[in-house]
């Protein structure tokens, strides 16, 4: 009895070593961009999240820019959601010399475990809560990957898209030094109420949140949304920004024309980073911190 519980308390014992071992490169650089599938922390350390990692040519070190994927509230969509790529995105940020990560967070295909962003039904939805789930397992993949001796240590950027883009609000808090800047996508969550376009689950609680993540914010925010956005139209999700800025965050809110045939999905197509190339440029050279723009 005392050799088996002898074993029971090393398997016990050697149970985060297996995990942690399994994080890192978990196969060879391919094309396009030296594409390479990594494993990296998430909120449970049983389940290393999958990730995509794109390079410039050389050893770096290189900026980081890490890309939030979108969610969903659906069981049976989030299981069967492809690995996030933003090819297009992440071929832009290479070409401007940074490393792109783009992790794949917990409850969401090949990943799996809980989903731990879950907001709760409409009546009761918790955006704060789920935006913190989100901003929280942004920043392990984040901190980890500034570990490695291809990546500065500096100067991070963060671009977050739709529920992802909800997250980096919830990020803005980060040190300045860490991470320089944020770029969000239509960020939000409780769009498509009950599957119906320009409809939001509890937009006064959605805004509320909004408010309560400008208060701590410390990170500027570039703020994109397109015209034909049926999730968070760009009157909306003014409102959002309005409340975020108004607490202390700040913003550079962007409207721009209709994208695509639905502008919520434009940072995932090669037409819709173009037609956000200027703001893209904006916030990634700007060396200074944002000034909010007025309604």
């Amino acid at each position: 009895m005392r050799f088996s519980a002898l074993i029971v308390a090393l398997l016990i014992l050697a149970t985060p070593a297996r995990a942690q071992s399994a994080l890192g490169a978990s196969g060879a650089e391919g094309e396009p961009f030296r594409r390479q599938e990594w494993r990296v922390p998430s909120s449970d350390a049983a389940t290393p999240a999958h990730a995509l990692l794109f390079r410039p040519p050389g050893d770096g070190p290189f900026r980081l820019a890490l890309i939030a994927h979108a969610s969903t509230q659906n069981v049976l969509r989030r299981a069967q959601m492809p690995q996030p790529e933003y090819r297009a995105l992440a071929a832009f940020l290479v070409a401007r010399g940074f490393a792109v990560l783009v992790p794949e967070r917990l409850g969401h295909g090949a990943t799996g475990g809980r989903y731990v962003e879950d907001q709760g039904g409409c009546d009761e939805a918790n955006y704060a809560r789920s935006g913190r789930a989100t901003a929280e397992e942004i920043a392990r993949a984040l901190e980890f990957l500034r570990e490695q001796d291809f990546v500065r240590k500096d100067g991070a950027v963060v671009l977050g898209h739709s529920a992802g883009g909800w997250g980096t609000l919830a990020l803005a808090n980060a040190d300045p030094k860490t991470v320089g800047a944020i770029i969000a996508f239509a960020p939000g969550r409780g769009g498509h109420a009950n599957d119906f376009p320009n409809q939001v689950c509890a937009p006064h609680t959605l805004t509320s949140a909004a408010g309560e993540f400008g208060k701590a914010a410390r990170v500027p925010i570039t703020w994109v949304v397109a015209a034909n956005d049926s999730y968070f139209a760009p009157a909306f999700s003014r409102q959002l920004a309005d409340a975020f800025r108004s607490s202390g965050g700040k913003v550079d809110f962007r409207a721009l024309p209709a994208v695509g045939s639905e502008g919520h999905w434009m940072i995932e197509t090669e037409a819709g980073v173009k037609a956000t190339s200027a703001e893209l440029e904006r916030a990634l050279k700007s060396p200074k911190p944002l000034v909010a723009k007025k309604p």
